[in-house]
């Protein structure tokens, strides 16, 4: 991939051993190996289903969010990054994405609370969605990685890349759907925001203990 390289259907990124999707109108960037990967959230853009039934945005706005996503291969596997969200408006997000269709996904966010606080935030959606904040974020910028061992997913976040704090654990599928991950960008409530991942990592190692810090 050249730098500064975006393509319409398919990206490839280098440590990452399948191709990435973006979402119809997305525009990602990828610079660079290792890669740094970057995107302009749009105005009023989200991926969410409210378990009440009544959101701040319009209904055709909560899942048109820009996501680049992939097809993991089969088996337990680990997929992380560092997050870096210019934020501008409340729930302004950088987003490691589990995805099996509409009605069956997952997100870890760097978010932007109401309160005017980054925050790492977790969303499993079944139909509708939950919504669950974990800790404050002192800074714009964090790692997130989700790891797959067999049926369980398992969501991490870190200061510093080495020692990881359990998020949740949770088992998710739909028939029909195969699972993919990669990113997504958010600014449900303002007019977009600059994200960036860098540090992107992949690899097939199993966890052995989700709450031992690995």
């Amino acid at each position: 991939m050249n730098p500064q390289a975006t393509t319409p259907t398919a990206a490839t990124i280098p440590g990452i051993p399948f191709p990435l999707a973006p979402s119809a109108g997305a525009r990602w960037t990828i610079e660079g190996d290792p890669a740094r990967v970057t995107v302009l959230a749009g105005a009023h853009t989200d991926i969410f289903v409210d378990p009440g039934g009544a959101s701040q945005v319009n209904s055709e706005t909560l899942l048109n969010a820009a996501t680049l996503l992939g097809t993991p291969p089969e088996g337990d596997f680990r997929f992380g990054a560092h997050i870096r969200v210019a934020f501008a408006a409340t729930f302004d997000a950088g987003v490691l994405l589990l995805w099996f269709d509409e009605g069956h996904w997952a997100k870890l966010c760097l978010e932007y609370s109401p309160d005017g606080e980054p925050m790492v935030v977790s969303v499993v959606n079944r139909g509708v969605a939950d919504d669950a904040n974990a800790f404050v974020v002192p800074g714009e910028s964090i790692w997130l990685r989700v790891s797959r061992i067999d049926s369980v997913y398992a969501y991490h976040a870190s200061d510093d890349g080495k020692k990881w704090r359990l998020v949740r654990a949770f088992v998710l599928d739909a028939p029909g759907a195969a699972p993919r991950v990669g990113f997504e960008a958010q600014s449900p409530t303002g007019k977009g925001c600059a994200v960036s991942f860098n540090q992107i990592g992949f690899d097939r190692v199993r966890l052995g203990d989700l709450r031992d810090g690995t």
